[in-house]
């Protein structure tokens, strides 16, 4: 057994099994992000991806994900990982999702010369502008507004110390929203890493715990924010995301709220 698999063996790794049959090797994933532990588990039925939480904050997010994934059935699939299992224990919570094909479009704009980052940011705007677009699902319909309860998320991370952001920002949010526009499906980390890329196509989301109907400029504002002040890269963006064009300050705006998450 390797030493991944021994981290696995005291719980987790049975209930695994018992979703996705004998495990056959498991390999901890060199890009991964800072909320989740994350592993490429090859079992006897086929190859998984395997997200890790122990943080009481990223273990809800967890949880909340795996209901994402869980409820995405039927004719309206949303372009999401598909749903293997999920399991909670004491001291952390797991799950157990498709290992889809591609990479992240960071790692592809790493490895991209011009004009092929120009034709991948060009697709990653024709899919946002797809989704944005799609009636909502039923599966992530909810009561409330959606920026009331960013807002009071907000303020809880705040107080209990888990936010970059800080009161000074939190008050300008609340003072200075902007009017609010037709709420659409969002993804609600729309950045470069939370989308997969195959064939040079954009085509799916990963990482969807924040996926909601809300207000699409705060996706649309993480999706550009690290080359807006690159108009090379930026133009082929709006070239395919053609339904809205941000302005600066709602950009900042939506910048400042994702600090505090």
């Amino acid at each position: 057994m390797t030493r991944e698999e021994d981290a696995l063996e005291t719980g987790p790794l049975a209930k695994l099994e018992q979703a996705a049959g004998k495990v056959r090797s498991i390999e901890l994933q060199a890009e991964q992000g800072c909320t989740s532990q994350v592993r490429r588990v090859s079992t006897e039925t086929g190859t998984y991806i395997l997200k890790s939480a122990t943080d009481s904050r990223y273990r809800e997010w967890l949880r909340v994900e795996a209901e994402r994934l869980r409820r995405n059935t039927g004719e309206a699939l949303l372009p999401i990982p598909k749903f293997a299992a999920f399991h909670e224990e004491t001291d952390g919570s797991h799950l157990l999702m498709s290992c889809e094909k591609g990479t992240t479009l960071t790692a592809a704009l790493k490895a991209a010369p011009p004009e092929e980052k120009k034709a991948l940011l060009r697709s990653f705007g024709r899919f946002l502008h797809r989704f944005h677009e799609r009636p909502p699902v039923e599966s992530l319909a909810h009561d409330g507004d959606w920026l009331e309860e960013r807002l009071a998320a907000a303020r809880l991370y705040l107080e209990r110390g888990q936010s970059e952001g800080d009161g000074k920002l939190l008050d300008e949010l609340v003072r200075n929203r902007f009017a609010p526009v037709r709420q659409t499906m969002i993804h609600g980390d729309c950045t470069a890493d939370n989308v997969m890329v195959h064939d040079g196509e954009v085509y799916l989301f990963i990482d969807v715990s924040g996926m909601t109907i809300g207000d699409p400029r705060y996706d649309e504002a993480l999706a550009i924010g690290r080359f807006v002040d690159a108009p090379e890269l930026l133009e082929p963006f709006y070239e395919g995301y053609v339904r809205y064009r941000i302005s600066e300050a709602e950009l900042r705006y939506h910048e400042g709220l994702y600090e505090f998450f």
